[in-house]
């Protein structure tokens, strides 16, 4: 209804191109127009003037020859003192971005492997911008900004990159691990070491503190029954001794048989041995 009586209204963050048989005229801003389309003017188009993006998906190689999608994010808009640039030079503006964008990227890309692409993503970013930004300016548009949000590998590259790094950590895990268990048999070791020189001072303490009470006991018994000589005393301590072992070990549920030889000469025998051994320490000592 408003064009039938020449009058046309312009949107917010829009421009629209006005002709005049057929030839631009001018750059209408937002508000209300008048058109008088039966003097020759007429409406051309509209052209938003709002941040417009566009996503780009290019495969390209390495330079350790990987195949990588690199997704590339461009933000553009047009400029209103450039409309008309950006209405009447351009007929697929999308179309001639991912053209530039390929273009960038498929140079920059193969240069570098594919760590260094992960890497200076960025730097790809801000050669793609400039490109666009130096190309596109003539044609009325800003690129505002250039984003490059993904690189996704092969999915075989994907995976052994993935099992590489598990290798790497199953072999820092293990060398922990063997770290570990040197301690802890180092410390076992130790302890063992520090359980057994214990147990060989309470060894040796015992002994010292049986000869020392038999000792006393033949000192005491000769002085008591006259008579008696150092090895009658000995012989009955050694009896005495024998039988008590032997009650211990009938009394003991969990013990072991033992076979041993019974009897008055078995017991002489033992004592023959005792007081040999004892012997041959004294001639050592001395």
């Amino acid at each position: 209804m408003g064009q039938a009586f020449g009058c046309v209204q312009v949107d917010q963050s829009t421009v629209a191109v006005k002709e005049h048989f057929g030839r631009f005229d001018d750059v209408l801003e937002p508000g209300c127009h008048c058109l008088p389309w039966c003097l020759g003017y007429q409406l051309a188009g509209s052209l938003s003037l709002r941040v417009q993006q566009l996503d780009v998906r290019c495969e390209t190689k390495t330079k350790d020859n990987v195949f990588v999608t690199v997704v590339a994010s461009i933000q553009y808009r047009a400029l209103s003192e450039k409309a008309a640039d950006a209405f009447y030079k351009l007929s697929n503006t999308k179309a001639q971005i991912q053209a530039y964008v390929f273009d960038v990227i498929r140079a920059s890309v193969p240069r570098l492997d594919l760590d260094s692409t992960f890497e200076q993503k960025n730097d790809i970013a801000k050669a793609v911008e400039d490109e666009l930004a130096k190309a596109m300016s003539a044609y009325g548009f800003e690129i505002v900004q250039t984003l490059i949000v993904d690189i996704e590998p092969d999915a075989q590259v994907k995976r052994a990159m993935n099992e590489i790094n598990s290798a790497a950590r199953l072999r820092l895990a293990a060398n922990e691990k063997a770290e570990a268990e040197k301690i802890l048999q180092i410390k076992r070791a130790e302890g063992e070491a520090e359980s057994k020189y214990l147990s060989g001072l309470g060894i040796a303490r015992q002994r010292q503190a049986i000869v020392d009470g038999l000792r006393d006991s033949v000192l005491a018994f000769s002085a008591n029954v006259p008579g008696t000589t150092s090895k009658d005393v000995m012989d009955m301590v050694l009896v005495t001794q024998y039988f008590d072992t032997m009650k211990e070990i009938g009394a003991s549920s969990k013990s072991s048989a033992v076979f041993i030889p019974h009897g008055p000469g078995a017991v002489k025998d033992i004592a023959a041995q005792i007081r040999e051994g004892l012997l041959q320490a004294e001639s050592v000592n001395q």
